[in-house]
This record gives structure tokens, sequence and C-alpha cells, in this order.
């Protein structure tokens, strides 16, 4: 027997399954083919519903589709190593599934009428309700490859609006998102080559280099290790920033780590591309060591133009907190196209005659004039870039 087998007018389908006994009941773990997952799931979306009398109920389980969360599931299900680990899970009719415990399939078809005969017929596109994964249902109609792209779901059969509403919420409350910085950790354990990854190790040799001005001041993994100073930016927010100098906006990063990961390369940048990504460049020329010590560079003038700022370890002072950093990376881009730069490694004497000619002591640099979070980040720009080009 075929794990996967249909019927000639592809309205019914039998695949091998696991049974599966729980203290909520009996599911079943399957493998189905994502065609085929798409044309069987709907989403029922919370929405109100008036009633008569003008009386209102709440009706359905799942949150609305995130657009935003679509488009990018679209391109990433497209990637050269695009998986889905975690099952979908289903909710299925009784008048819609057949199982035979002594083959261990499990017959999945439309039904015309339920179990009494007074019960509804469930369209073919209806069988199942997606309790967990609509996202990554949607993601999958924007598959364009020729690969099979198998899902393993869990699906419960009779379930009750209660139990599935029960199971929506312990799924989704349960889940804690990942620290970004972990996440960027983890890029070092590519063997290809990825804009995510170059960032990672940027970030790695700067904090860990004697002599760096960022020596012990990026967060390992988003938390302060036993070295690190007290004042410290995150592992996350150092990658996310080199990274717009890089490859933005995130879809170009993820496009370029799957070229690499298939043994091509982007294509060259134009000159448009280097004026939004200033060292695009050397990503796709192998310049690690340049980019690295571009941000070295560019570092030592600010730590030389305000050391008390920048070495500071007072909560009060900003200037080598996130939002400091962010501020000053955003600078760097206008350094290099005024200068018409890109493309070369400026000296930390060249950042040093731009920073002297800023009129901003190391007693500015407080939280009381810059705010912690972006409207501190976005003042703080706005008057490097007004005090040295002008208003």
């Amino acid at each position: 027997m075929l794990p996967f087998t249909e019927s000639a007018d592809k309205k019914e389908f039998s695949v091998d399954c696991i049974a599966v006994e729980q203290p909520l009941g009996q599911f079943f773990i399957a493998s189905i083919p994502y065609s085929k997952l798409i044309e069987i799931t709907y989403a029922d979306t919370r929405r109100v519903e008036e009633e008569e009398h003008g009386f209102e109920t709440m009706l359905g389980i799942q949150r609305h589709v995130s657009k935003s969360r679509v488009s990018e599931l679209n391109q990433y299900v497209n990637t050269f190593d695009a998986c889905f680990p975690t099952a979908i899970i289903l909710s299925i009719p009784e008048s819609c599934v057949e199982y035979d415990a002594s083959s261990k399939r499990l017959k999945i078809f439309e039904s015309k009428s339920g179990v009494n005969d007074s019960d509804e017929g469930v369209p073919y596109e209806k069988i199942a309700k997606i309790l967990d994964g609509q996202h990554r249902i949607k993601g999958l109609e924007g598959y364009v490859k020729d690969k099979k792209f198998d899902m393993n779901v869990s699906i419960f059969v009779d379930l009750d609006p209660a139990s599935e509403a029960y199971i929506f919420s312990v799924v989704n409350q349960a889940q804690t998102k990942v620290n970004k910085s972990l996440v960027y950790d983890l890029y070092s354990l590519a063997k290809a080559k990825s804009p995510q990854k170059l960032c990672h190790q940027v970030a790695v040799a700067l904090n860990e280099t004697d002599g760096s001005p960022f020596r012990h001041k990026i967060k390992r993994l988003g938390v302060a290790g036993p070295k690190t100073e007290a004042v410290a930016i995150t592992q996350a927010a150092f990658v996310e920033a080199l990274m717009r100098h890089v490859s933005y906006p995130n879809s170009l990063a993820v496009e370029d780590r799957d070229l690499y990961l298939r043994g091509k390369k982007p294509r060259a940048p134009s000159s448009k591309d280097l004026e939004k990504m200033i060292f695009r460049g050397m990503m796709l020329e192998d310049r690690d060591y340049d980019l690295t010590d571009v941000i070295w560079n560019y570092f030592d003038a600010v730590q030389e133009r305000w050391p008390e700022a920048w070495h500071s370890q007072n909560k009060g002072t900003m200037l080598s907190k996130t939002n400091g950093f962010m501020a000053l990376m955003r600078f760097l881009k206008d350094i290099y196209i005024d200068r018409e730069a890109i493309g070369t490694v400026l000296s930390k004497e060249s950042f040093l005659e731009i920073f002297k000619a800023i009129d901003l002591n190391d007693n500015d640099f407080t939280v009381d004039n810059y705010k912690p979070g972006t409207s501190g980040e976005s003042a703080l720009y706005k008057d490097l870039k007004n005090k040295y080009f002008g208003e």
C-alpha cells in the first residue's frame, strides 16, 4: 500500500497514519501532500455575527490572516532548504473519515450527508478545519516548485467547538518567541555564506578582539555574559543595523541566502543598489575583513571623540546603548554617500575629522536628551546629520 493514494475523481484519498491516544482522546498523525492540504482545508476566522432581535454572537476560533506573514512564507517555501517540521492541526467531521486499524490507513473524503441522514453534507473544500497552521497553508499556495512538499498533520475527528477552541488556545499560548540574537548566532553553524552569517561574524569579531571599540559591548545571544559590560547592545541590534547596509529588506536577505545555498551568487549591485546598501559590494566580493575594518575604524573614532559617553556604565548615558548605536549606523551611510567612498575602507582619521566637526559633547548623550527607543535614535540621527551637513 502506498503512503498516499487517491480516487479517480480526486475527491477521496487515503494515507498511512499513526493513531495516538492522549487524555483529550484519539487523534491521527499523517503525511499529506501540500496541494491536497490546500484543497481540503479552511480557516474558521473569529468574527461577530448579528442574530435575530439584535443580539450579537461570536463565531470561529482563528485569527485573521496576516498578509505580510503570508508574503514572507510564499517566499520561504521556495527557498532551497524550506521546511515545516511541526504539525498542522486539523479537525475533521466523523462523516468524512474512515480508519482501518488493521492497515493503519485513514480515508478522507467529502460527505453527501452526515453520520445521521438529517445531518448536512460536507463539501470537499470544507473537509478539514484548521486549528493551527493557517499561515503555513496560505504560504504553500505560493509554492512553485515541482519537488514534493508533504506536510505532517495531526487530525482530530469529530471534535466539539469547545475542544477545538481549547486546542487552538493551548497551542498558541504555549508558544514562546525565539530570541532574535540566538537566531542570528545560529547562522554561524551554516556552511554556506549568507548576509546573516556575515553580519554575525563581524559582530563576534568586534566583540571578542582586544582593542576593538566593541570589546565586550555586545550581548551575545541577547543576554549579558560574564565579561559583558553593563551598558551594551544586543547581538540582534548589531546584526540588523549592519544588514541594512548589506542586504535589505529582509526578503532580499532571504533571497541572497537561498542563492548562496544553491552555489550561486547574487547579481552585481547597481549604483542605485549601493546607495541603499553601501556595503553590499563588499559582501559580494568576499571582502569580509574590509567590512569589519570599516566598522572598527568608525566606532574607534566615536570612542576617541566621545570617550566618556562611549565607555560610561551610567544607565543615563545612551551613546553605546542600542539606540545610540543604531543612530550612528544610520549616519554612517550618509558619510559614505557624501564622501563618495562606497567600496573603500575609510580610515579612523577620516571619521574622526567628521565627528570633530559635530558640536556635541560627552554629557549631551543622555536619556533626557535622547529618549530610550526609536524616538531617541531618530533624534540623535537627526542631530548628527544636521550638525554636520547643516540644517
